[in-house]
């Protein structure tokens, strides 16, 4: 998959989609699924064009919502899936400031050189948000691209989105937060040096680095984690602000205690994939209490994955 970037014409035609696509949950799924099944019946090659930061990051950064995918992590999806170009503009001032009907020529007539577009059924663009399905269909049938919009996406009855499985993290709902995503929430990150506490404790950690601040959920968790030896290792994670060491205020950590495994990984890139909260994070009077409590919770996190497998 290519990545590329601004107003610069790609040289070839496109089926493009457009969104943040933050968590690529179901409905996401669906339309990239309709693109790529498109893009084969017209033998053009799939685009998804995204934005960043999100614009609500950018207007109102103190009320945006939580991010559940970096950039990395939806070009890492994307690529897997087999979509063959990312497409990013840099959503600044001058980008927010785009009418609709520039948006529209510049962006998808002479940037991406669109042949098809499919959209969100509440999909709109360009300033103050005015452009919407009407318009760019119109538009289209001008600058010589089809036009298309996949509706909502429900699961049970309710509606797929990245609000609601902020929602279901958030209170530690995992596997209604998988119901929704169609896989497991995870984490992608490189390893990197700690403070090496949970070495002198007897429980060794992978420390992933964050990419998400605030991350959308937090406590002690049964996990597992990929990318070492192609199957997935099981362990238990940690990810918060570690009061009993750190106090209230700390940046948040992501910390991995892999069972029965004791090799130096530092420098590789890994994904964790959160499988079931086991508690939220408590402040404790010392660290042997600490203690008592980590090997409870790999217990608790052992009997969890056996179960699961079973």
């Amino acid at each position: 998959m290519r990545i590329t970037h601004g107003f610069h014409p790609l040289g070839s035609p496109h089926a493009v989609t457009i969104g943040n696509f933050d968590g690529l949950h179901l409905g996401h799924q669906a339309m990239l699924a309709r693109l790529q099944d498109v893009a084969r019946a017209r033998s053009l090659p799939s685009c998804v064009l995204s934005f960043e930061p999100h614009p609500r990051e950018f207007f109102s950064p103190e009320h945006a919502p939580v991010r559940l995918s970096s950039l990395r992590e939806k070009a890492e999806y994307l690529q897997r899936i087999g979509i063959d170009r990312l497409h990013v503009f840099r959503f600044d001032r001058a980008f927010s400031t785009l009418s609709a009907e520039t948006f529209i020529e510049q962006v998808l007539g002479s940037t991406l050189q669109a042949r098809y577009v499919l959209v969100g059924d509440d999909f709109h663009y360009g300033a103050k948000r005015a452009g919407d399905f009407t318009l760019l269909k119109k538009m289209g049938e001008t600058l010589g691209f089809d036009v298309d919009f996949l509706p909502t996406v429900e699961v049970a009855g309710e509606r797929v989105s990245s609000t609601a499985i902020r929602a279901a993290l958030a209170a530690g709902e995992l596997e209604h937060a998988a119901h929704l995503l169609g896989r497991s929430y995870s984490i992608s990150g490189r390893v990197v040096h700690g403070d090496k506490l949970g070495r002198d404790i007897g429980f060794p950690t992978a420390n992933i680095q964050l990419r998400h601040n605030p991350p959308p959920l937090m406590g002690i968790f049964a996990v597992e984690l990929y990318g070492l030896n192609g199957a997935p290792l099981p362990g238990v994670a940690s990810l918060g602000r570690r009061p009993t060491v750190k106090g209230a205020d700390a940046v948040p950590v992501l910390e991995v205690h892999v069972f029965d495994f004791n090799t130096e990984i530092y420098g590789r890139r890994v994904r964790v994939d959160f499988l079931h909260k086991l508690r939220d994070e408590e402040k404790y009077p010392d660290l042997d209490s600490l203690v008592a409590q980590i090997k409870r919770d790999v217990e608790n996190a052992k009997h969890y994955l056996k179960y699961r497998h079973a």
